[in-house]
């Protein structure tokens, strides 16, 4: 896989996650432990995102 479509899967990935986060702040019976969890992976994927760009702007 190139970095740059690692980088678009993990953009992807995220975006879904956003997604997935709405949905469940929509829903008032959604476990706060459920959406710390998808937040922690969300922020997981920003990190992985962000160290490619550094990355590759370095070279």
């Amino acid at each position: 896989m190139s970095m740059q479509s690692h980088l678009e899967e993990l953009q992807r990935r995220h975006a879904e996650m956003e997604r997935k986060i709405e949905d469940a702040l929509l829903h008032p019976s959604t476990d706060s432990l459920e959406l710390t969890d998808l937040k922690r992976k969300k922020l997981k994927l920003k990190e992985q995102i962000e160290r490619i760009r550094k990355t590759d702007t370095l070279h």
